[in-house]
């Protein structure tokens, strides 16, 4: 089973069972392409590819920013940097940055998931799991 037909939007925020092959197994489903895990839900993200990251890309997260006290980035295979305006737009709603390759973002996510924090993540798909 994958997203409801055209919306890119599963309504409730779950952890991921499985990433790689180019996107995501969570909640029975799956999702081709990156993905955004907010309080609100799972949301398609059209960013393949760390330089992609803006504020705007990011806008779901910032309208969320009140639920969420980490936001996990999966900058894909490796580690990629976050640009500094984004990290302080961030900071400024009281939320903690953390951008490490997507496979220790997918982990960590789904660790301060099960202990009920307030999380979220901004995964880059990947083609292989590490």
């Amino acid at each position: 089973m994958a997203f409801e037909a055209g919306q890119g939007h599963y309504p409730y925020q779950a952890g991921i069972d499985a990433y790689g092959d180019g996107g995501f197994r969570f909640a029975g489903m799956s999702h081709r392409g990156s993905l955004l895990c907010l309080p609100t839900g799972m949301y398609a993200w059209d960013v393949q590819a760390a330089n992609e990251i803006t504020r705007d890309s990011l806008s779901r997260v910032f309208e969320s920013a009140g639920e969420i006290d980490v936001l996990l980035i999966g900058t894909g295979g490796d580690i990629a940097g976050i640009a500094p305006d984004i990290r302080a737009a961030l900071r400024e709603k009281g939320v903690i940055v953390e951008a490490i390759a997507t496979g220790g973002a997918v982990r960590t996510y789904n660790v301060l998931l099960s202990e009920d924090r307030a999380v979220a993540a901004a995964l880059i798909s990947v083609e292989k799991a590490r």
